[in-house]
């Protein structure tokens, strides 16, 4: 296996990811050994390891109100922190993967594919669509995985039943991610569709039903973020 850099080495989905994906010569790196906002630093690094690759995990995600409150928090490390990442993987000729997000599509009639137009709900949806942006720049030698994850146990005290998607856990997506990090191009990566009360109810039986309704203290979701996992499947089989 050829060098790989994981960014976010310290975070949940790359402690799990860990445990299932590890060898020495899979890099994981936290903020504070790979901070990706200060370029020079993440190029002196990269430079010394010579990976064939960079699997981008490190970004600024929950709570969703955060991107609404901290504008500058939220681009410098979506959006600026991927840019530079990119510009480097550019210079160097290394592949870059990218964890972007199911939200990035309208949210409203679920079952979208990789073609289809997109367009963000909320800041959060925006941060990761800008980073997005700059990986679509590269996507000669870069794969976009547009993924619908969600961490358990579900740690919230009520579950929206008349918002839907097609969530997997974070351990689901370990066992299927190490399957097309070899790819290139934007693979949509999600599970069963269901409501995010019943999709709850799996890790947290505690957890009780509410309808989502909007206020304006309140930050936006749509109805059904649901993807269409058809490509997914088909390499899948492939392999």
């Amino acid at each position: 296996m050829n060098k790989i850099i994981v960014t976010g080495g310290n975070g949940r989905f790359a402690k799990i990811l860990k445990k299932k994906f590890n060898n020495k010569k899979i890099f994981y790196f936290s903020k504070k050994e790979f901070d990706i906002t200060k370029f020079t630093s993440i190029e002196k690094k990269i430079k010394k390891i010579k990976p064939s690759s960079i699997l981008h995990l490190a970004a600024v995600s929950k709570p969703l109100s955060l991107h609404e409150k901290q504008i500058n928090k939220s681009i410098d490390s979506n959006i600026i922190g991927t840019c530079n990442l990119v510009k480097i993987c550019n210079t160097y000729k290394i592949k870059l993967v990218y964890m972007s997000s199911h939200y990035v599509y309208p949210c409203k009639v679920g079952n979208y594919k990789e073609t289809d137009p997109l367009l963000p709900a909320n800041n959060y949806s925006w941060s990761k669509l800008g980073g997005e942006c700059a990986v679509q720049m590269y996507l000669k030698n870069s794969l976009i995985i547009r993924v619908a994850m969600y961490e358990t146990p579900f740690t919230h005290k009520f579950g929206f039943t008349n918002i839907k998607s097609n969530f997997l856990t974070h351990e689901e997506v370990a066992k299927i991610l190490p399957k097309i990090l070899k790819k290139k191009g934007i693979i949509n990566l999600g599970g069963k569709k269901s409501n995010i009360y019943n999709f709850a109810l799996k890790s947290n039986k505690s957890v009780k039903p509410k309808k989502y309704i909007y206020t304006k203290k309140s930050v936006k979701m749509m109805p059904d973020s649901s993807i269409n996992i058809d490509k997914l499947k088909s390499l899948i089989k492939k392999n």
